[in-house]
């Protein structure tokens, strides 16, 4: 099958300037569509997002789960290369999830857990009981989102979890000046 030849080159001249206008062969591939059949993607991406927002609960106890075994295996095997890499990808799902599903809160307490691994000089200095109550907190909000108060405490305990998190980064990094720009940044984790 020979291809079809491209169409000519258009030249307009003017007496300062030419305009030159090519053949566009997508113009073939484009399909026109009558008014009354306009689709509107935005409001079709937020029903198929409705229609799954019974999973969320589900989806956000696995990756909590996750977490805390990540958590378990550090507490079992201590810091490596494996078990780090695991807990900072738990963390960073849920930081990234948590939002698109309902708990901002957890996202802020999984970004700070995120910073604590990123920015820690050495994780083996850090308190275990620092980690440890983010991921008790990422549990409980998750857990206990469904209740009518629990929204203000864990945004509340989230944002404490950051000013620890940043208070011990900024003291373990007060010798490594190119992690505190990074470490005082303010978050990324959309706000409640």
């Amino acid at each position: 099958m020979a291809k079809e030849k491209p169409g000519t080159i258009e030249v307009k001249s003017f007496g300062t300037h030419h305009v030159i206008t090519q053949p566009n062969p997508l113009r073939k591939m484009l399909l026109r569509v009558p008014d009354s059949d306009l689709d509107d993607p935005v409001a079709r991406a937020e029903k198929a997002l409705a229609g799954l927002s019974g999973e969320f609960k589900q989806w956000m106890t696995i990756e909590a789960d996750r977490l805390s075994a990540a958590h378990a295996a550090i507490k079992r095997d201590g810091f490596n290369d494996r078990t780090r890499e695991e807990l900072f990808r738990a963390a960073h799902d849920i930081k990234g999830d948590a939002a698109t599903f309902g708990y901002p809160s957890a996202a802020a307490a999984a970004e700070s857990l995120c910073r604590i691994i990123e920015h820690a000089p050495d994780l083996d200095a850090v308190p275990a009981e620092l980690i440890a109550h983010h991921i008790n907190a990422v549990q409980a909000i998750v857990r206990e989102r469904t209740k009518l108060d629990t929204a203000m405490v864990a945004g509340v305990l989230s944002k404490q979890l950051r000013g620890i998190a940043d208070e011990f980064l900024t003291h373990a990094n007060r010798d490594r000046p190119e992690h505190l720009e990074a470490i005082l940044a303010p978050s990324i984790v959309p706000n409640e």
